[in-house]
């Protein structure tokens, strides 16, 4: 028998550390190649740290939100032969996908080198072409942690689902998405309240990976920046329209426009009359790093928590480019695929709550920029017209400053500006 140390790989060009934010075996578990050990966080990037050998987990370093240098030994196990201390390649983030359907023949497994634990009893006799019989009884004791990716948590989470309750198909259990569409199909349901009653509980969550990472950048931000905040009612109405009739005509290769391409291609324009807009301010030389490339951050809810993915230079982009990048970098950060390059260099935001946007925000400035556009719904409300009150199509507009830097009569020229190009949008097209 020999020991086998796996090391905290290098994640990212650049990066020296990673938080630790997922275990998913304890000291003692028997795990197979491949089968996923952890999972680490590095600049809103998840990444799952796989075992290379089949073996026993010794010995585990390091707590849940712990941050440990990339090269430092995380994880110990008890294998045959000769041990060796390795970093290993850390895996892809996974994206959920959808089961096979039930018609769909299953392609036989390429042979494998055989392993050094023995398959468990089910595992050899079950034909490589059989599907999962998923187990109705709890399949797990008390106090055993369940095996499963960052994503199938997630989802189990979203559902109120105990994943102790879940029977795991995948190697040494692991739960998968097939397990738990097994599951769903079964009529399981989050369990009800029988009865009305005090709840005297309290639950300590420890604030780790993403969720930490936000909680520092937006106290960075509200500490450093004065803010003020411009709000402004638009009349789209017009620009709706146009948007209609422009998704009736595109070609079938061509993303759907919402009003963010729209709203991109207006800030463009405002920017090229107040180029200081598009700005970073480095408050401890205080230094102002005016831009000319416009790089829009378009904040996104994941899963996980706020991240902000960057469409570069939208000054380069039509309309139709603009709605395929934002696609492109929404679906990204929402499978936890988005890179470090996608994650990272705007220049201005644009924060959106779809049709949850309420009529007025607040938006937080990302530090170190000085402007953030916010975009609240749009309601159908009575405007008058001179003769007669009409319905319109309204929204409104709630955009944060960083005052030290922006004066408020810059601020809200920038935004009559945009609005002026959003209520005529056939302006939008016109080069200046």
């Amino acid at each position: 028998m020999g020991e086998y140390v796996i090391k905290l790989p290098d994640v990212g060009e650049g990066v020296a550390e990673a938080e630790l934010v997922e275990w998913n075996v304890k000291v003692g578990d028997l795990v197979r190649e491949d089968m996923v050990l952890a999972a680490v966080m590095t600049d809103k990037a998840t990444v799952e740290i796989p075992s290379p050998v089949d073996g026993e987990i010794i010995w585990l370093g390091g707590e849940i939100g712990e941050v440990i240098p990339i090269g430092s030994p995380i994880i110990r196990l008890k294998i045959e032969g000769e041990g060796h201390a390795v970093a290993v390649e850390p895996a892809k983030p996974v994206k959920a996908e959808a089961p096979a359907p039930a018609d769909k023949p299953v392609e036989a497994a390429k042979p494998e080198r055989k392993p050094a634990l023995a398959p468990k009893p089910q595992e050899a006799s079950k034909p490589a072409s059989a599907k999962p019989v998923f187990n109705t009884s709890a399949p797990r004791g008390e106090g055993e942690k369940p095996l499963a990716s960052p994503a199938v948590r997630q989802r189990a989470r979203d559902n109120g689902v105990d994943l102790r309750q879940v029977s795991g198909t995948g190697p040494a259990g692991r739960i998968t998405h097939e397990d738990l569409d097994g599951f769903f199909s079964r009529g399981a349901q989050k369990p009800g309240v029988a009865a009305l009653s005090p709840d005297n509980s309290v639950k300590e969550i420890k604030v780790v990976g993403l969720r930490r990472k936000i909680a520092e950048k937006m106290a960075i931000a509200k500490s450093r920046i004065p803010h003020i905040t411009y709000v402004e009612e638009i009349d789209v109405t017009s620009l709706e329209e146009l948007r209609a009739a422009l998704n009736t005509k595109k070609r079938p290769d061509q993303a759907k426009l919402t009003i963010l391409p729209f709203l991109m291609r207006a800030m463009v324009k405002a920017i090229a009359d107040q180029p200081q807009l598009n700005a970073l301010y480095d408050d401890e030389a205080n230094i102002i790093h005016q831009h000319g490339g416009v790089h829009i951050g378009i904040a996104a809810q994941t899963p996980g928590g706020l991240v902000v993915p960057v469409v570069k230079h939208a000054e380069a982009r039509t309309l139709w480019d603009c709605a395929a990048e934002v696609n492109l970098l929404a679906d990204a950060a929402k499978t936890g695929t988005a890179t470090r390059e996608q994650l990272s260099g705007s220049t201005i935001t644009i924060t959106s709550l779809g049709s949850m946007g309420g009529v007025v925000t607040t938006p937080v400035i990302n530090h170190p920029e000085v402007a953030i556009i916010g975009v609240n719904k749009i309601m159908i409300r009575p405007m008058w017209d001179g003769t007669a009150f009409i319905p319109r199509k309204m929204m409104n507009l709630s955009s944060s400053f960083d005052h030290r830097v922006i004066d408020g009569w810059d601020a809200a020229v920038f935004i009559q500006r945009i609005k002026a190009l959003l209520e005529t949008p056939a302006m939008i097209f016109v080069e200046d």
